[in-house]
């Protein structure tokens, strides 16, 4: 018998981009859909302790997995750095400690690869999380998602909390976030360069210098990834989840204007931050501990993200309007 036959499930931030890949996955498995539980934000506020309790008391559930977060790119956590870190930290701390009460199966905690030192040695180890501070722009983010670890090792070791922490690289794919305000690199990067090839612009400006380098996971191996966790793990020891391939940012933005057929010229503004100068996750342990491994390459995802989001009028009106 699988482990999660007939286990009531609570996603949080289970509707949106990772969330609704997870349901999908879940159901692939054979998880019944009134299984599975999933607390809109209208409803519930995580960071609210009352909020937390009525969401067990509801949803009943056996294993939580927590998704939800709030997050951004660079600009967003240079703009809300204290905000990142307290709605991280009190969901996280609410979730675990009422679960606990609750008498939870299981809890699988989203870590974020932002919980890294700025200077990791790459590939990035599971063992190198503690061997330094993380880079300054998302720290607050980072550090917040990181003291979870700590919080469900404890608990693990007093009451016996089964748990899971998975460290995914970003992420990317279908039903990415493409608002301007608050998206990622790679929807921010498609949402740039369609934008310009559509307006015929002869040029685009970029953050940073391009130097900086980075990992990205398609959504749907990302999906996979944590609900095998869930499946085969009991333990909060960090797992990375990613493909084990770094991209320059230079060479990201080269590849999404070829792949989008924007042909002007890019340009970099230098006093805007890079962020963490490299990002790239070693992924053997996923591969030993469970099984996994991404099984889409990278060009691939950027052309099914790419292809989604031009069939998108509505994700488009966000851009333009």
């Amino acid at each position: 018998m699988a482990y999660l036959d007939n286990k009531r499930i609570c996603i949080t931030g289970g509707a949106g981009f990772l969330g609704q890949n997870i349901q999908q996955k879940l159901r692939d498995r054979g998880v019944k859909q009134e299984n599975i539980f999933v607390p809109l934000i209208e409803d519930y506020d995580l960071t609210s302790e009352a909020d937390v309790i009525r969401m067990y008391k509801d949803a009943n559930p056996q294993v939580v997995i927590h998704l939800a977060a709030e997050v951004g790119g660079i600009g967003a956590n240079r703009e809300h750095p204290g905000r990142f870190f307290f709605a991280n930290m009190a969901m996280g701390m609410h979730l675990i400690e009422q679960g606990r009460i609750h008498g939870l199966d299981k809890f699988v905690h989203t870590g974020t690869v932002c919980a890294y030192p700025k200077f990791t040695p790459v590939p990035f180890k599971e063992t190198e999380l503690w061997n330094g501070y993380p880079e300054e722009t998302n720290a607050p983010y980072g550090v917040a998602k990181k003291a979870l670890f700590v919080m469900l090792d404890g608990y693990k070791r007093e009451y016996g909390l089964d748990s899971v922490v998975v460290v995914p690289v970003n992420l990317y794919g279908p039903n990415d976030n493409f608002n301007p305000q608050s998206s990622h690199v790679i929807p921010a990067l498609i949402r740039k360069c369609v934008e310009a090839r559509d307006a015929g612009d002869a040029s685009i400006s970029c953050w940073g210098t391009g130097t900086a380098s980075r990992e990205f996971l398609y959504v749907e191996d990302a999906a996979d990834g944590i609900v095998t966790a869930t499946e085969k793990l009991d333990t909060p020891d960090p797992i990375n989840l990613g493909t084990n391939m770094e991209i320059t940012i230079k060479d990201l933005v080269e590849l999404i204007a070829k792949l989008c057929k924007f042909t002007g010229k890019i340009e970099w503004d230098p006093t805007q931050p890079d962020g963490q100068p490299r990002r790239c996750l070693d992924t053997s342990k996923a591969k030993q501990a469970m099984g996994w491994q991404a099984k889409v390459g990278f060009e691939e995802g950027l052309r099914k993200t790419i292809e989604w989001f031009e069939q998108q009028d509505e994700v488009r009106e966000v851009v333009y309007g």
